[in-house]
């Protein structure tokens, strides 16, 4: 079969679709390479471009195109002026809940604004996309974090910025549940007396705004009209203006508290003496509301738990199609990924884009995660061998001879790669000659992956043993368990944590080897333990990924798939990651175990994902590497 990489690359014709937007593959003033589609509003579109300017990694931007068609040329220039204005506001904003402007152009009778990139959705397309009503305790979050953004706007110096167009299609949600306004394009500095055109969206504007009268008290409003929406799934503009006091929201919401819904109806007040005088004023009456209820205690369980984004909401970057399954866990080093396939090949593709740039052919499957140093790439095949190929060219540098079929990963530490084999030995080598420094026999494979920490390597074998050796090959200590121990182990604060096959993760003194406790799952595991925040995370072949505290041995949580989870977890920012062979790469968050998203291939995931740069990459045994934002 033919290599087929699936990318996004120039395209060589036109640059727009027969509906006017632009192509992926389309390279805007020769820096944005445009990706896709991820938002359309009645003036263009908005685009997920990669910039170009950092060739080694994946810089994400989101591109907003403005198209001015308007005939009239006041109209025009009124149009121009608004996105100028957009990018002149943000370029002087700094908060974490609005995104940042990193350039601005005008091509033709198109203007362009390139802000970072939010990975997520908006509250408009969560709302479309839940059955029934939305939580009280969530929509009270986001309302608290809407508050904190406003506060910060209309607090701007020298002059407060009103953002005149709250509603839910203008507020995202990111995978971390924060908050992120988007669309500053009516927003304006706030002049007191000054009248102007009336603008902003029918339904959630205020009487006032509709006089061209825009005031801090118009944004208590809109907010008080998104939240009213968010809590009843009623849309005002399919309703008569300012009748939000003729559909209340525990009429239609029961479960709403009588609380909260007193705080919304005085943000939703005609008069404008009648409302919150600052949106500060708004935090607090919500967050008083929320002690009273006890709605805040479920708000802190809830804070780190984003909105799930189904599978069918997650686009790969990028992916590259090989010959065979890819079971083993890619490197990422310089600008490039190296993945092993059991089409006997090493791949090297572009991290960015998944472009092949070289392969190398053994004459086995390879499952092992390649090592690197000194701009070598290091791995071991089911052919018995073990490389190392120059990582720019692919050339081999040396080859080194075992006598049975490598499924360890290498480790490398003082100038030397430890790695395991099927011929019962642990061997180390020298990276650079590639000769063995020492070679210790366990008698058993060797598949786990060594872990090496103060000048001593740990490992388990097929026997079921835990081995401790010096850098001189000589045992410190050996601990037995029921089963073999194909997990790879993690040492942390003087204790090894590994799984076995006799269905315990086990904790071991790092310097004895006595046992400390071991926590029982229902079924065997070959999985690799991760660590943070004195948990660990494990999964089992009983289809569970596992939270257990590392101090009393207490399972924390655990979260089911739906098949075996022989992959092993790992952790980026406050996001665990982790494959099953029911065929998905999950996203939880790492405290609660909660679903974040899940990504579909078309095979099993027994391979472990690597992130790096906000980027996950994973194989699958649909014979595809996938690359997903994190």
């Amino acid at each position: 079969m033919e290599t087929q990489r699936i990318e996004l690359s120039p395209n060589s014709g036109e640059r727009r679709t027969n509906t006017g937007q632009l192509k992926p593959g389309t390279n805007l003033v020769n820096r944005y390479l445009i990706q896709e589609v991820i938002g359309v509003g009645g003036m263009g579109s908005v685009y997920r471009a990669r910039d170009l300017h950092f060739p080694n990694v994946v810089k994400l931007v989101a591109v907003k195109e403005m198209i001015n068609q308007a005939p009239d040329p006041l109209v025009r220039q009124t149009i121009v002026q608004n996105f100028e204005r957009e990018a002149n506001i943000l370029a002087t904003l700094s908060h974490p809940s609005i995104p940042r402007i990193y350039d601005y152009f005008t091509l033709d009778n198109r203007s362009y604004l390139v802000e970072e990139f939010i990975n997520g959705r908006d509250l408009e397309v969560v709302l479309n996309q839940t059955e029934g009503f939305l939580p009280e305790e969530q929509v009270l979050d986001w309302a608290i974090q809407l508050c904190d953004v406003l506060s910060y706007l209309h607090n701007h110096k020298p002059d407060p910025i009103i953002f005149r167009d709250m509603k839910p299609s203008n507020v995202m949600v990111n995978q971390y549940n924060h908050i992120v306004l988007v669309d500053f394009g009516i927003a304006k500095p706030f002049q007191a007396g000054q009248k102007g055109t009336m603008i902003g969206t029918e339904g959630y504007s205020p009487p006032e705004q509709y006089r061209g009268e825009a005031s801090i008290q118009a944004d208590i409003y809109a907010l008080g009209a998104t939240l009213h929406h968010l809590l009843t799934r009623r849309d005002p503009r399919l309703e008569p203006p300012f009748s939000f006091g003729e559909r209340p929201i525990r009429k239609i919401n029961p479960s709403v508290s009588v609380e909260v819904e007193t705080v919304i109806n005085t943000a939703l007040q005609y008069n404008v003496e009648d409302r919150f005088k600052t949106v500060d004023d708004f935090k607090q009456a919500l967050i008083s509301a929320g002690r009273k209820t006890g709605l805040l205690n479920r708000v802190s369980a809830r804070a780190t738990a984003a909105v799930m984004i189904p599978s069918e909401g997650i686009k790969p970057v990028w992916a590259f199609q090989c010959e065979d399954e890819v079971r083993g866990t890619p490197l990422v080093h310089k600008g490039f990924v190296y993945v092993g396939c059991y089409d006997n090949n090493l791949y090297a593709l572009n991290a960015s884009n998944g472009e092949f740039q070289w392969k190398y052919a053994t004459e086995g499957g390879i499952v092992s995660r390649p090592a690197v140093a000194d701009d070598n790439i290091f791995f071991g095949s089911a052919d018995k061998r073990i490389y190392a190929i120059s990582a720019r060219s692919g050339k081999l540098s040396w080859i080194y001879y075992t006598d049975g079929p490598i499924r360890s990963s290498g480790r490398i530490a003082d100038g030397h790669l430890f790695i395991g084999s099927d011929d019962h030995l642990l061997h180390a080598i020298n990276i650079n000659s590639g000769r063995a420094a020492w070679k210790y026999d366990t008698g058993d494979e060797i598949r786990s992956t060594p872990f090496i920490v103060n000048d001593l390597v740990y490992f388990g074998t097929e026997g079921g043993e835990l081995f401790c050796l010096d850098f001189r090959g000589q045992v410190k200590w050996r601990f037995k368990a029921k089963r073999a121990i194909t997990s790879s182990p993690w040492v942390h604060e003087n204790a090894v944590y590994v799984n076995s096959m006799d269905g315990f993760l086990y904790a071991v003194d790092a310097k004895s080897g006595w046992m400390l406790w071991r926590f029982r799952m229902e079924k065997a595991s070959i999985v690799s333990p991760a660590i943070a925040d004195n948990l660990v995370f494990t999964g089992s072949a009983d289809g569970h990924v596992y939270a257990v505290d590392m101090r009393s041995a207490k399972e924390v949580w655990r979260f089911k798939t739906n098949h075996q989870v022989n992959s092993s977890p790992v952790l980026y920012k406050d996001a665990l990651y982790i494959g099953s062979v029911d065929n998905h790469l999950y996203c939880l968050e790492y405290r609660t175990g909660r679903l974040r998203w899940k990504f579909e291939t078309k095979g099993p995931i027994t391979g472990t994902p690597t992130v790096f740069d906000d980027i996950v990459y994973v194989g699958s045994n649909d014979h595809f590497v996938y690359a997903l934002l994190a």
